[in-house]
């Protein structure tokens, strides 16, 4: 595995920290407003639908972290979408387990339950955003120039010094 992390990486690494730290935030909301609704099947309709928006968009940004370790490799990007696309079924397979699991539970509170993945959703759309507009990202990020020695320039040709097309 290459030692030099793709660019992108810090701003998915962030993006995660700050999705934990607003899904603890929007957990502690959705079971207040869930038990102020709905009680005790409320509060924990309300979290449950937190904790699946989380794990869901969580899955995404942990699997680009976990392909990037293999960057520079000759299996890069077969490795990459292997492991973006496995996440994507394993979060298809959950989905489906969960639906069949949770359709017809008497604890849970659809209406609170679907309010609190729509806002885990669109929590996770804001912190997002909010990262890559505050990032800094290289407009060549991962690019490297080819090197060329000095026997190879021609003898006379100007240096990047005297010719400013070349800089």
């Amino acid at each position: 595995m290459s030692p030099n992390p793709v660019s992108s990486t810090p701003i998915l690494r962030r993006t995660l920290i700050w999705s934990g730290a607003a899904t603890v935030v929007l957990a502690i909301a959705a079971a207040v407003v869930g038990y102020l609704v709905g009680q005790e099947n409320g509060l924990i309709s309300g979290l449950l639908g937190v904790l699946i928006a989380a794990v869901f968009l969580g899955i995404t940004g942990a699997s680009i972290l976990i392909a990037n370790r293999w960057f520079g490799e000759p299996l890069y990007v077969q490795f990459f979408f292997a492991i973006v696309l496995g996440g994507w079924l394993l979060k298809l397979i959950v989905f489906f387990l969960g639906v069949i699991v949770l359709k017809d539970q008497p604890w849970l509170d659809p209406v609170i339950f679907f309010v609190a993945i729509v806002a885990g959703v669109l929590m996770s759309l804001i912190v997002d955003a909010v990262v890559l507009m505050t990032m800094r990202l290289p407009n060549v990020s991962d690019a490297s120039l080819p090197s060329v020695a000095p026997e190879d320039v021609a003898p006379g040709a100007p240096t990047a010094d005297e010719d400013p097309q070349r800089s």
